[in-house]
């Protein structure tokens, strides 16, 4: 009996050794704190191409506001819009700066102040900085409103200056601005104009501002002079606050803005912001990162690439952003004031030509409700512009890059479960931008030569390109959103025009003139050169290998291009920062070589990011980077335009698990050596054997087991991935 007793006490405490063991990786696991693995560093600092030009301060998921130090004139303070990862100046309105003591001069054009000197802690959601003048300051957000702390330090007096007729851009492009100081607690105003690559945008936006405590001295400035007089317009204008700051000396700051009307800020400001302690605002932003980036959880010992692959991660869900207010009002394309259906939201900030190949899928099979949304506000651009824009920018269509790229986000959204919006109108903006010549988009052009392009099957090499993967993503979704064969079947033939640009003494894709007579095999490319381009025929791979002379010819010309990973614009190698070869190593699946699309991957991981603030190859671009590098590490990237499935790699972690809609998880699992051969792929149990696997085959969720060997075995691809003549 003893004996019996003790053996259970034994097997007991095994028992509840194990239960705690088990809840405590329960809790571990579902209470990861995601959001404190982002650091927001990695991509912002860098010169040229080879720069990720990302922001460092806090953004909520596809929020309205970026709450941070510009990229561009960091010593103007922290301002509430940015985008994330565009290579040129953009955005930064109604920065806000604090100095120490009490105001002297007039702040002018802000150029003259030193930016911040430390970052303590930069991570998704806040940012904490300590500026030149011992100065503390920490930043959060909520959806529509920026959150702000303010320690002085023991300083008798702290002033804070609000920038109105001031951006990141050049003062010059600011058109008009307007700032009143409504009390000692709180002003309001608006900016019209700004800047995007060089370029005039002409949009306007609104704001509303508070403290939480009064000011001693208040006022506003315009150009040099400084005044006590409660408002103020024009360009280099703004307020300013200065408090009694030798008893707790913070200041916390509230600002909302609205592309409406300052009383829709203040509705803004009113609805969200109603906590007073800052740190319930960062808690609760927090929070909401760590629900998002939570939907892909990795198992990893490598800490430095769990940072990365979050960060990379959390780039990919800052755009775009809403635009519509708490009441649901947002200003059109056509500049006028629309409300959005019940229940949606209304989205800006498209850089289409970046975002269709890699964010808008991620965003569509994660966040389809998000998807849906921001696709039916490029529906409503559309309606209110004329036609689809190729970067939109607040509520104008810049007219930036090439090609008629939304049609393909579009078409892509939808295939990854992204469908919930009108799809007849969708279609309609897609078919008349394809068919009808020189449609504007607001003032830009929506298919630039579509005449010549029609006529002759042809036009500038990259952008006949463009057009041909549009056109094939065209066909994809009247097929599968309106179950339209025969408009399937014309656009899904005119995307073959690819071989009207098909020099066969060359063997490479180039340019002719419209009497068929060849140009120079570098001319019309558009960022990057022939080399980079020639692969640009996502939806029939096999034809054009087939063309050039089948899988060896193929492989050489892969290989030459992969000597180099790091080329600029005008280099015959391999751009690891550029859109148009993003694509290019797993074409090697193409060509029965799934070996050398894994170990190319790999190279590209290792070789061209790092967790250094200067750890990217390019510019983000809005999310396109950082999807790019969250694809390239779960092993699975979406190809070929308009088409729900991947093409596979070995994926960078023994352990993935992705949920998707529905609550059903997508678990990614490899075992074995060390190698680039895979040796057997099995999806639920089954032999899987073909380096592409479709959409409707694992949304439901189950297991992708992945058997790693260091010998080749060519039985397990047998299935040739799709190509579409």
């Amino acid at each position: 009996m003893v004996h019996f007793q003790l053996t259970n006490i034994k097997i007991m405490k095994k028992e509840y050794k194990f239960l705690f063991i088990f809840f405590l990786i329960f809790k571990i696991s579902f209470s990861q704190e995601y959001s404190k693995i982002v650091d927001t560093k990695i991509g912002s600092t860098g010169e040229g191409l080879a720069c990720g030009y990302n922001f460092i301060g806090a953004t909520y998921p596809f929020g309205m506001v970026q709450f941070t130090p510009t990229f561009f004139s960091a010593h103007k303070g922290f301002v509430i819009t940015q985008l994330n990862g565009a290579g040129c100046s953009n955005l930064g309105d109604f920065p806000i700066l604090p100095i120490s003591g009490i105001i002297e001069k007039s702040p002018n054009d802000m150029n003259s102040y030193k930016k911040f000197e430390e970052v303590k802690t930069s991570q998704a959601g806040y940012l904490s900085l300590k500026m030149n003048e011992k100065i503390d300051v920490d930043l959060t957000v909520t959806k529509r409103s920026g959150v702000g702390k303010f320690n002085f330090n023991n300083s008798d007096y702290g002033t804070l200056i609000i920038g109105t007729g001031i951006n990141s851009s050049p003062s010059e492009k600011i058109k008009d601005a307007f700032v009143e100081v409504t009390s000692p607690y709180s002003c309001e105003g608006f900016t019209r104009g700004g800047d995007f690559c060089g370029t005039e945008v002409d949009y306007k936006i609104y704001f509303a501002a508070e403290f939480d405590r009064p000011s001693e001295f208040n006022g506003t400035w315009k150009g040099n002079k400084l005044s006590t007089k409660k408002s103020s317009v024009g360009k280099n204008s703004g307020a300013y606050f200065t408090f009694n700051t030798d008893d707790i000396g913070k200041v916390n700051y509230r600002i909302a803005i609205s592309y409406v009307s300052i009383e829709n800020a203040k509705e803004n400001l009113k609805a969200e912001n109603k906590s007073v302690k800052f740190e319930d605002y960062k808690k609760q932003t927090s929070q909401v990162w760590d629900e998002y980036l939570s939907t892909i959880k990795i198992k990893s010992n490598n800490d430095d690439r769990l940072k990365q692959f979050y960060t990379h991660f959390y780039h990919s869900l800052i755009h775009p952003n809403i635009v519509s207010d708490i009441n649901g009002e947002y200003m059109g394309a056509d500049f006028k004031v629309h409300k959005v259906e019940k229940g949606r939201e209304h989205y800006s900030s498209f850089s289409v030509w970046d975002t269709y190949r890699t964010q808008g899928q991620l965003v569509a099979m994660l966040f389809p409700k998000k998807s849906s949304d921001m696709m039916q506000s490029l529906v409503n651009f559309a309606e209110e512009a004329g036609g689809y824009g190729r970067w939109i920018l607040a509520n104008i269509e810049t007219g930036i890059m090439q090609g008629d790229p939304t049609p393909i986000l579009i078409s892509n959204s939808f295939a990854f479960g992204g469908d919930d919006f009108d799809l007849e109108k969708a279609y309609k903006y897609m078919k008349r931008g394809a068919l009808v010549p020189r449609l504007y988009s607001q003032k830009q052009e929506i298919r630039p030569y579509l005449e010549e392009y029609i006529k002759y099957g042809q036009t500038f090499a990259s952008m006949s390109l463009e057009y041909a993967s549009s056109d094939f993503a065209i066909s994809q979704f009247a097929l599968s959103a309106l179950s339209n064969k025969s408009d399937y079947a014309f656009f899904k033939k005119r995307s073959q025009h690819w071989k009207n640009i098909y020099n066969s003494k060359t063997k490479w894709l180039n340019s002719r003139y419209p009497n068929g007579v060849w140009k120079e095999k570098d001319h019309d490319w558009r960022e990057g050169t022939y080399k980079n381009y020639f692969w640009m025929v996502p939806h029939n791979l096999k034809g054009l290998i087939d063309t050039i002379g089948g899988n060896k010819f193929a492989e050489q010309r892969l290989d030459s291009l992969f000597v180099r990973l790091d080329a600029e614009y005008e280099e015959d190698w391999f751009a690891s920062g550029n859109e148009p070869d993003f694509q290019v190593p797993w074409i090697y699946n193409w060509i029965e070589r799934p070996e050398k699309t894994s170990k190319t991957i790999q190279r590209i991981l290792n070789e061209m990011y790092s967790s250094n603030e200067n750890g990217l190859p390019g510019n983000d671009d809005l999310g396109t980077m950082g999807a790019w590098y969250v694809f390239a590490s779960v092993g699975l990237y979406p190809l070929i335009p308009g088409v729900g499935g991947f093409s596979l790699n070995i994926p960078q972690f023994e352990s993935i698990d992705i949920k998707l809609p529905e609550n059903k998880i997508l678990k990614i699992r490899k075992r074995g050596e060390k190698n680039y051969f895979i040796n057997s792929l099995k999806f639920r149990e089954k032999p899987h054997y073909s380096t592409w696997i479709n959409w409707d085959m694992i949304k439901k969720g189950g297991v992708l087991d992945y058997n790693i060997s260091d010998k080749k075995n060519d039985k397990w691809f047998l299935n040739p991935p799709p190509s579409y003549k």
